[in-house]
């Protein structure tokens, strides 16, 4: 695992301001808006997929139609209310239930949002698919399965989960086979499942630490049965933390981006101290990174950013249900602009202008 060159990446971010906040009197939003998945409706407009926070810690996915001003920023939403909800049993547990953190990303090969979610059930946060022609009627297709791989030694199917992302057009994994590539975070101590049992790495993986890797799902495979989506194969290691904002951990944000550098990953990075999963997070910080991937092999990491693009400094992202965050999860095209909707602090959504350097 050779670590990525520092060259910097050539884009920014410049921060607009809050798209959504919780709406008072609301029971659902109670506990905050935040980490939206976004998408383009049949209708042509831009919506996003909030995640709302309920009372008691339970996470529904909204619908709201982005607003924008007269020379096309995001200023505001329209609500259309709930498309997703806890109500299948590997979503909810006897102690906790939710559909968290969607990331929407649209393949033009399937003509198909594909919705990966972090489903909150029996043993905790796992991923799941579901997929949707208008955004509004999502079909779920199951909680993800990890194929075996005996060079890995260790069973990805056993590990929580999150922070999981599609490209949008295929790709060739390593061993050439067209492929639709997906990003995930698998999180190593089975202790969070299982007390005692620890942390468990996969074979020639030395660093604990939560890390971004990439599966792939066979084309093919797809088109006889698009259930095979959640079936996913070929796991390896993209990245790991490797600057001081990232120290304790990083994970992936918004689809990767088509540039003319390669793939644009905008991803978060953690540093402070990390409760159990289990628990809302009070001494951490999360920043916003970027990387760039390679355009034909984006399990190559060709370019990082050793600062952070964006990282808590307003008094909506230092102040909230779990301060000093910032973690972006959707990017969108405007008017040939691209702007990155991330969550602030658990509790609000805001926006940033992605700007190339």
């Amino acid at each position: 695992m050779t670590p990525a060159t520092t060259t910097t990446v050539p884009y920014r971010l410049e921060r607009i301001g809050i798209v959504m906040e919780p709406l008072s009197g609301d029971e659902l939003e109670a506990e905050g808006v935040l980490n939206p998945a976004s998408g383009r409706g049949p209708d042509g407009e831009l919506y996003l997929l909030p995640r709302l926070v309920a009372t008691g810690n339970v996470s529904r996915v909204g619908l709201a139609r982005v607003l924008l001003s007269d020379d096309g920023v995001p200023v505001g939403v329209a609500r259309e209310g709930v498309v997703l909800a806890p109500d299948r049993g590997f979503e909810r547990g006897a102690h906790n239930a939710g559909v968290e953190d969607p990331r929407v990303t649209f393949v033009p090969d399937l003509g198909l949002h594909v919705m990966t979610y972090v489903a909150y059930g029996p043993l905790g946060p796992r991923t799941a698919i579901a997929v949707s022609s208008d955004l509004r009627t999502w079909q779920r297709l199951g909680p993800v399965t990890f194929a075996y791989d005996d060079a890995l030694d260790i069973d990805l199917g056993l590990f929580h989960n999150k922070d999981t992302v599609f490209f949008p057009t295929p790709v060739a994994a390593p061993d050439g086979e067209l492929s639709f590539a997906v990003l995930h975070r698998p999180m190593w101590d089975l202790g969070e499942t299982k007390p005692g049992e620890g942390v468990r790495l996969p074979a020639g993986v030395t660093d604990a630490r939560q890390s971004i890797w990439i599966s792939y799902v066979p084309v093919a495979a797809v088109a006889r049965d698009l259930s095979e989506l959640t079936r996913w194969t070929r796991h390896r290691f993209l990245a790991g933390p490797e600057f001081p904002f990232e120290e304790l951990k990083i994970g992936g944000g918004p689809a990767p981006l088509r540039v003319p550098e390669g793939w644009l990953l905008i991803h978060h990075g953690v540093t402070g101290t990390i409760d159990s999963a289990f628990s809302q997070q009070q001494k951490v910080n999360y920043a916003a990174g970027a990387m760039l991937l390679d355009a034909d092999d984006p399990s190559r990491v060709i370019a990082r950013t050793p600062t952070p693009l964006l990282e808590p400094e307003t008094e909506d992202e230092r102040s909230g249900i779990v301060p000093n965050v910032v973690f972006p999860t959707a990017i969108e095209e405007i008017a040939g602009q691209h702007y990155v909707f991330y969550g602030m602090a658990d509790s609000k959504i805001g926006v940033a202008r992605l700007l190339h350097t």
